[in-house]
This record gives structure tokens, C-alpha cells and sequence, in this order.
């Protein structure tokens, strides 16, 4: 899983440094890379069968000789490797067999851990070159693209198809929409808010996770794990600070609830200063916990101490679970288990993918086929279990899911709430993320509550 940890975002200054009503923000976008002119633009392909013209607010129009005469789909994405690679050719392969006259151009960016291709679509829809979509976090993740006027409102041509608008529940809805239409289509959802333990340490620990209510009484668990095991309470690492970002948030969600956790997104820092300072001091003390080489490793060694029963518990999206299923003789429920992250039960922490729609598409009739395509019941059957991650859509069969992730879609299903992911960037917008995890890196540099609070409440401005 190698969109778990991600690289430092461009801050949303970066797209629109002149922000502004209509004109301003597009000139500023363009201004941002020295590319692209003021005014009118007309952009023919190679195949000479498209022609776009893009006015200077950053609306377009695109037409094609016709539905039977597709350009070139061309999708980037940074799955190159492991599961996401595997889900992603199974995608194609669908696609390809109900949309044979489309030719299809897979044009991955490696690397970066998603960084890279952040970086080249930037610079592509600068320059008003954008591929006909790409592999991108939802929700406020795509925000300066919706305020520069880039995305398409594909509410009608998209979301009116396959029964979306009903098969998607309330919170993958709004990440799609950002700006208030629907301009991406979510595939997937990984869930944050998860506690993975390994069975025999808690059970030699006399130990339930079930029963452990909230975050703050997680310590005491961990606690006694290390006073009647050898295992240590929680993995994890601290080499980068993007584990402890997510933990902070679970932390945060469960101990003070979804008001709260939504109150932070919104940048009510000052006012939830108790809940905020309250969480941090919560995850330092589960530090004490922490394996002795946390700072060393990397999220899928800390894993593997689980594994081989050298910790209790782990917290971590459920790409972790892809370890587990992985590895012969440890087995779901005899071997392993999950449970929400305490105190959060009824809700669903979403990391999710997806793929947008650009103005100015070099390809807007493939483009239109592929993302009704994304948003249907046999993508999202083929993709999701190959990645280890669970449809958005309610009415994905479940058979071919396995034991964990079909327990996960029905969590999903039933879920009183859905919220959106600070750490990958659906629930605060580029720039205030960057801040985010400047903090964040601070805290796991000196674990000062105080420090971080103070960085916090400056995230947002």
C-alpha cells in the first residue's frame, strides 16, 4: 500500500495566488507557473477531430465528430506497484471489454508516494493540458482546481447514471462535490479509524478491545498488556509524522466526537482548545507504549511486530489488513482482529480515490464513458477487493470481499456517519494541510502539547 504515506502537498497559494472572483483566480492560477496566456485559447489534437476553446474564466467547450469516434483516454495514476497496480489493470481490463472502440493510455507517475503525479497535474492543467482525468484525493484536496475554475460539473452527465446519486452514501457525495457539484468519482474507500490487535497478546493479556470505550481508556489496556506480556502496547512508527497524524485524529474523533472533529476541519481551533490539547496529551502518553525502535521504522515494519505477536495493538488504515491476508497462517478473527478506534462506533473515517473530470479534456466522450464506468457496480466489484479497500457504492455484491472487508462494507452500510480524512486532505484544503503536518512534525520531534497547539491554531489562517 503505497498511497498510505504520502509526501508534503503543494499549498493551495501555490494554485491561486491571486484568488479571486472569476477572471482574478484563473490569472493567478496561470500565473503561478509562468505557463499559459490571459484570454482565449483553441487547442486542436493530433487527430485533428477535437477542438477546444477555453475562455479566460477557465469554462470550455468541448465537441467531438461523434460518440462512435472517441481520442485517446489518457489516466495517470501512482499505482505502479503491489495491490493498487493489480485493482487498476483489473479496472482497464473492464473497462476495455465494454468500451472496446476507446483507446485507453495508461500514463503512470511513480513515486513521491503520489507526490510526483500531484506535481505533473499541476503543471499539466496549468498549461491547459490536463490528461483526461488522474487519480486524485476528493473532497478539499481538490478544492483550488474547483476555485480556479478547472473541473467540470459532471452532476447530469456522470452522477445521473448507473442510479449513483442513491447507491453512494451521504459523505463519499460530498467529497465529490467540493465546490458544491459533483465534478470526481470516487472508487474507493480505505477506513481510518480502525484498531487492529493481535488476538493471543490480548487475550494473554486478559484483555478486550470491544470493550474499551474511548481513547483515553486505551492506555490502560496497553498498560496491562505490558505488565502480563512481552509484547509491547501499540505499534507504530515515528519516523515521519504521518502515522501520528492519523492517530491524533481518532484520538480526537473518539474521545470528543464528531462535532468537535468537524469543528477542527473548519479551522475552530481556539474554540475546541481543551479537545485539541487534551488529544495531544493522549497520544503522548500512548508514546510510552510505543515500540523502542519507532523512530527507526516504517509503518509496514511496525505492522509485522503484530504479526509476529511483538505488539498488541496497531492503529493504521485498513491497508494493514492487506499484511495480514497476506501472511499464511494468520488468520482473520482466529489470528487477528479489528474493531472501530474507540469511542467511534456509527462512524466512518474515509480516505477515498478518485478520478475528476478537467475542462479543456483532450477526450470528453471517453472521459464521460470511463468515470460512469468508475461509478459503477462491476468497476468497483473488480477494483476493490484486488486493493484491499471497500466500494462507496451500497450495492456492490459482497462475495468476492472476503471475511474482514465484507464486515468493513457493512460498517460502511449502516455507518450513522461518514467523515472525511485530515491527513490526506478531503477534509481541509491543501495549504492548511501543509500547516497540519508541519504540526504534526513537531509534536513527534518533541511531543511539546503546548508547541503543536500553538502551530494548530495557525494552520488555518
Amino acid at each position: 500500500m503505497t498511497d498510505a504515506n504520502e509526501g508534503s502537498d503543494v499549498s493551495r497559494r501555490d494554485y491561486i495566488k491571486a484568488a479571486g472572483a472569476g477572471t482574478i483566480g484563473v490569472t493567478g492560477l496561470a500565473g503561478c507557473m509562468g505557463g499559459g496566456g490571459e484570454g482565449d485559447s483553441t487547442t486542436t489534437t493530433d487527430s485533428g477531430s477535437e477542438t477546444t476553446t477555453e475562455s479566460s474564466d477557465g469554462g470550455d467547450t468541448t465537441t467531438e465528430d461523434s460518440s462512435s469516434n472517441y481520442n485517446t483516454l489518457e489516466v495517470q495514476h501512482w499505482w505502479t506497484g503491489g495491490d493498487g497496480a493489480a485493482a487498476v489493470e483489473a479496472l482497464f481490463e473492464g473497462f476495455k471489454q465494454k468500451h472496446p472502440d476507446i483507446k485507453v493510455n495508461q500514463n503512470p507517475v511513480p513515486g513521491g508516494a503520489g507526490q510526483n503525479l500531484k506535481t505533473v497535474i499541476k503543471k499539466r492543467v496549468l498549461n491547459k493540458n490536463p490528461p483526461s482525468s488522474w487519480q486524485a484525493w476528493p473532497g478539499a484536496h481538490l478544492q483550488p482546481f474547483v476555485d480556479a475554475n478547472k473541473l467540470k460539473d459532471i452532476g447530469d452527465s456522470v452522477w445521473g447514471t448507473n442510479d449513483m446519486k442513491s447507491a453512494y452514501k451521504q459523505g463519499p457525495k460530498d467529497v465529490a462535490k467540493p465546490g458544491g457539484k459533483f465534478v470526481t468519482v470516487p472508487i474507493n474507500i480505505h477506513r481510518l479509524n480502525n484498531l487492529f490487535y493481535n488476538k493471543k497478546v490480548v487475550e494473554s493479556a486478559g484483555v478486550d478491545p470491544s470493550s474499551i470505550s474511548k481513547p483515553s481508556d486505551l492506555v490502560s489496556a496497553m498498560k496491562k498488556v505490558e505488565n502480563k506480556t512481552d509484547a509491547v502496547g501499540m505499534a507504530h512508527q515515528t519516523k515521519s509524522a504521518w502515522s501520528t497524524s492519523q492517530l491524533w485524529a481518532q484520538v480526537l474523533l473518539g474521545e470528543y466526537g464528531r462535532e468537535t472533529y468537524v469543528a477542527f476541519t473548519e479551522g475552530k481551533v481556539e474554540a475546541n482548545k481543551k479537545a485539541i490539547k487534551d488529544s495531544l496529551s493522549i497520544v503522548k502518553e500512548y508514546k510510552q507504549y510505543f515500540n523502542d525502535d519507532a523512530g527507526s521504522i516504517s509503518w509496514t515494519e511496525a505492522n509485522k511486530k503484530v504479526i509476529n505477536g511483538e505488539a498488541a495493538f496497531f492503529h493504521q488504515g485498513d491497508w494493514a489488513a492487506g499484511m495480514y491476508r497476506g501472511q499464511d497462517g494468520f488468520e482473520f478473527e482466529k489470528d487477528w482482529g479489528q474493531v472501530p478506534f474507540p469511542g467511534t462506533d456509527g462512524i466512518y473515517a474515509l480516505n477515498m480515490d478518485s478520478f475528476p473530470f478537467p475542462k479543456n479534456n483532450p477526450s470528453p466522450k471517453a472521459t464521460e464513458k470511463f468515470l460512469q464506468y468508475c461509478g459503477s457496480v462491476e468497476a468497483q466489484e473488480r477494483f476493490n477487493p484486488k486493493k484491499g479497500s471497500i466500494p462507496p457504492r451500497t450495492d456492490v455484491p459482497k462475495d468476492k470481499f472476503g471475511p474482514f472487508l465484507s464486515r468493513q462494507m457493512d460498517d460502511f452500510a449502516n455507518s450513522e456517519s461518514q467523515v472525511k480524512s485530515i491527513q490526506h486532505g478531503l477534509a481541509i484544503p491543501p495549504e492548511a494541510k501543509s500547516n497540519f503536518g508541519d504540526a504534526m512534525s513537531t509534536f513527534t520531534s518533541g511531543w511539546n502539547v503546548d508547541k503543536t497547539y500553538k502551530q494548530l491554531t495557525q494552520a488555518f489562517n
